[in-house]
């Protein structure tokens, strides 16, 4: 099976249901960035807790993002198949982290995002070549976020 043929997965299994951003990985086309989208409204319901809570929430997210990209792979026999997309999430939110939330900044971020998830230069293309596993899925979308977050800061 390669990264975009269909798969079995169960929306009523958790880890299947978190991998797949609530099912928005499903998506025919540009599954990533309907992924990617998922995380707005995660986005904005996380909006007023402090910075600090965000931090380890978004640490834990990723942490748990290894175990719940990994399985959902592992399950579907296919290593980052096109609609695990919990690395896109976290990676939109790692982009969003400490700016403040207008559609400004919710538009250039997941612009930005998607375009460093989407061409992926170096190093973003070496770790998602050569990492694999769900340490594999999540790594190369955090370095994107964090890519993204860097030019987030150039700007505002």
């Amino acid at each position: 099976m390669t990264k975009n043929q269909p798969a079995e997965f169960n929306l009523k299994n958790p880890i299947h249901f978190l991998a797949l951003g609530f099912g928005s990985g499903l998506a025919p086309k540009a599954p990533g960035t309907f992924g990617t989208l998922a995380a707005i409204p995660l986005i904005l319901l996380l909006a007023p807790i402090s910075l600090k809570w965000l931090a380890i929430i978004i640490v834990v997210m990723s942490i748990a993002g290894f175990y719940i990209c990994g399985k959902a792979a592992k399950d579907a026999g296919v290593h980052d198949h096109g609609a695990i997309v919990w690395d896109e999430i976290v990676g939109l939110m790692i982009t969003l982290f400490a700016f403040p939330l207008t559609w400004q900044t919710l538009l250039t971020g997941f612009v930005l995002f998607r375009f460093f998830d989407i061409l992926k230069p170096w190093p973003i293309s070496y770790l998602d070549k050569n990492c694999t596993g769900g340490f594999g899925i999540m790594i190369d979308d955090i370095v994107a976020g964090f890519a993204a977050w860097f030019c987030m800061w150039l700007i505002y």
